[in-house]
């Protein structure tokens, strides 16, 4: 079968979730079933940019690369070839992360 390849609409982003932490500051290893979901990705394609009234588009500010932060609630899971993604507006991202 081929490989999936998903690309957004309008002012969707796709994120790949980056895993969370297994130890807490202290040390203290997780089980999975306390971790959290993570609320940090990597942005794996970007939509065109929402379409304004004047017939132009949007410019989106996180490009294919970029670590973001986003809120807990935000986008949709779906799995892709195995792996969970998430598809959110650009309004759901809250920060990118800078190095």
């Amino acid at each position: 079968m081929a490989k999936l390849t998903i690309r957004p609409l309008e002012d969707r982003v796709v994120i790949k979730q980056i895993e969370a932490e297994e130890k807490t500051a202290g040390g203290i290893v997780l089980p999975d079933t306390a971790k959290e979901k993570p609320q940090r990705g990597e942005v794996l394609a970007v939509g065109p940019g929402k379409l304004l009234d004047s017939g132009e588009r949007s410019p989106i500010g996180v490009v294919v690369g970029d670590e973001v932060l986003f809120g807990k609630y935000s986008g949709t899971e779906i799995k892709v070839d195995g792996e969970e993604i998430k598809i959110l507006r650009e309004s759901d991202i809250l920060a990118k992360v800078v190095k």
